[in-house]
């Protein structure tokens, strides 16, 4: 997908580049620095960033990435949070900005950052998140690159006190146990007279219904996934770049869905062209009944996105950042 959250270490990613939250000298530091330094190998980058003499704040450098995974190392020294007045947000937005050039310039298909200047340098957590992704976000509307957002736990992402606690409480009213439903169906089970009566007419429905033909039942087939979703996008007055994109799914795959009719996509593929298109949540059920799933509440998944469709909140991205935050697979491809 485009842009995807990982709680993973940054030097271990497998990507064309990595990014450094650097200092101006660009000299091995602590945090993030270091660990890339250390797992790069110290004296191989630092030689090649003595070679580059420094880098301002805000701006992107580049340097082999040696003993790592990633082919390069993007530089970018983020900003020193001093309250906020002192131009932060447009230096923190440029760091992603420029580091996101100077990988297309250097023909990268994917890049990981981890969140620039939220360590040592102070930057509120949830601010700068905030930051990168509409940095990023804004860059992908023109670009195809694969970026990841690397954080070591949960609490990195910010996610608000106060959405985390409406999630939190529209999970408790409104998520079922399976096993409560379970106990429910049971309960309300019927007799087995009850039973046997229904197999009766059950297996008599049947034998009138066999003079249809096979083909005949086939013909009665609701409209493919690939045709509902295009059907919603014409509606929706939207494009299909518009709506891949404001999904956070990758052109190929959405290539693949338009072209392949038969073609059933993951449910959190599905549920992203939903949110995309800011379904309703009968319209997102409609387009999801097409790939053969529903919204249930026995999944806290199902849950959160239905918490989201009724606040007619559709910024991909900050689902995303609840999904993570309770430990569910975030959407996209």
């Amino acid at each position: 997908m485009p842009l995807e959250m990982v709680r993973h270490d940054i030097t271990k990613m497998n990507v064309d580049a990595i990014v450094n939250a650097a200092n101006t000298g660009l000299l091995i530091g602590g945090g993030v620095c270091g660990a890339i330094f250390q797992a790069a190998g110290v004296r191989a980058l630092q030689q090649a960033c003595d070679q580059i003499g420094g880098c301002h704040t805000g701006d992107a450098v580049i340097t082999d990435g040696f003993n790592l995974d990633a082919k390069y190392i993007i530089h970018t020294p983020g900003p020193i949070w001093e309250g906020g007045n002192h131009q932060e947000d447009a230096l923190l937005k440029a760091c992603y900005l420029n580091s996101l050039e100077l990988a297309k310039n250097h023909q990268c298909e994917s890049i990981a950052f981890p969140l620039i200047s939220t360590g040592i340098y102070g930057f509120p957590k949830e601010q700068a998140l905030q930051i990168a992704v509409s940095a990023i976000s804004s860059f992908l509307l023109n670009h195809d690159i694969l970026v990841y957002l690397v954080v070591f736990d949960k609490r990195s992402f910010g996610l608000t006190k106060k959405l985390f606690s409406s999630i939190n409480e529209y999970i408790d009213e409104h998520y079922v146990e399976e096993a409560e439903i379970s106990f429910t169906r049971n309960r309300e089970a019927p007799s087995i007279l009850e039973q046997r009566q229904e197999a009766d007419i059950l297996q008599h429905d049947l034998f009138q219904e066999a003079e249809y033909s096979l083909v005949e039942l086939l013909d009665q087939l609701n409209e493919s996934f690939s045709d509902r979703l295009l059907r919603f996008i014409d509606e929706k007055g939207l494009t299909d770049v518009e709506t891949y994109k404001r999904a956070n799914i990758d052109r190929r795959l959405f290539s693949k869905i338009r072209n392949e009719v038969d073609y059933t996509p993951k449910k959190k593929t599905a549920v992203a062209f939903a949110i995309a298109l800011q379904l309703s949540l009968a319209e997102t059920n409609e387009l999801l009944e097409a790939a053969g799933y529903t919204l249930s509440r026995s999944s806290k998944f199902d849950v959160i996105i239905e918490f989201f469709v009724e606040q007619a909140n559709y910024n991909i991205h900050e689902i995303n950042g609840a999904l993570f935050a309770f430990d569910q697979p975030i959407l996209g491809a």
